[in-house]
């Protein structure tokens, strides 16, 4: 096999990188790197993990048109799930959420072939609830997705649309006891072990703790 040439650029940033680089670290690097999508797609290339996330946070999202998040998809599909989940988690939330016409495209992802494409579009409505940006006129048709679908979703899909499922249930009273239902009725989670602190995953837990945390302030 051929030996990959890289540029001088990519060759210094690989030396600096390793497995225990922090994402601090890598948010670092990229702040005194600011945009380079050629340098982003030379680092993407070398399959690392660390050095796909760096390269996530130098693409120009610009660049990013829909056969790029395709490709970039399918390269993510050959790490362990949980590295996978990180990566379209990482450009979802620093590429997809930034522009209306790349919110469009995440919004057109509900139904995708691509497990990870569809976890990105419930991630996003999750994290509009979590973080007060509540849309409400798409809450009841969420709801009705959510009870269809769940119960046979992939294991990554079905935490993000239980995150939904969660957030909606804790801001929108009227709509509480229905998420609390789908909770019970699922059961996801429901046995999950916590560490001190956390907020279990199982939604009757889940949205009760969180009522409660933001009726006591």
């Amino acid at each position: 096999m051929a030996e990959i040439k890289r540029s001088s650029k990519a060759e210094e940033i690989l030396s600096q990188i390793n497995s225990n680089t922090k994402l601090g670290d890598l948010r670092k690097i990229a702040k005194d790197i600011k945009k380079d999508h050629e340098l982003a797609m030379e680092l993407w290339s070398s399959e690392e993990f660390p050095l796909r996330l760096l390269a996530i946070l130098i693409m120009d999202k610009k660049l990013l048109t829909e056969d790029v998040l395709n490709k970039l998809d399918k390269d993510m599909q050959t790490h362990p799930i949980s590295e996978r989940n990180n990566l379209m988690d990482w450009l979802m939330a620093n590429h997809l959420t930034k522009d209306k016409k790349k919110i469009a495209l995440l919004e057109s992802w509900e139904n995708s072939p691509s497990s990870l494409q569809r976890r990105a579009f419930w991630y996003y409505q999750g994290r509009l609830r979590w973080t007060g940006k509540t849309p409400t006129d798409n809450t009841a048709y969420l709801l009705s997705a959510l009870e269809a679908n769940i119960a046979q979703e992939e294991p990554e899909v079905q935490w993000a649309m239980n995150f939904t499922a969660g957030w909606i249930g804790v801001y929108d009273e009227k709509n509480r006891a229905r998420c609390i239902k789908l909770g019970e009725k699922t059961g996801l989670y429901k046995d999950e072990k916590v560490s001190k602190g956390c907020t279990p995953n199982y939604l009757p837990e889940f949205i009760t703790i969180e009522v409660n945390k933001r009726s006591n302030l």
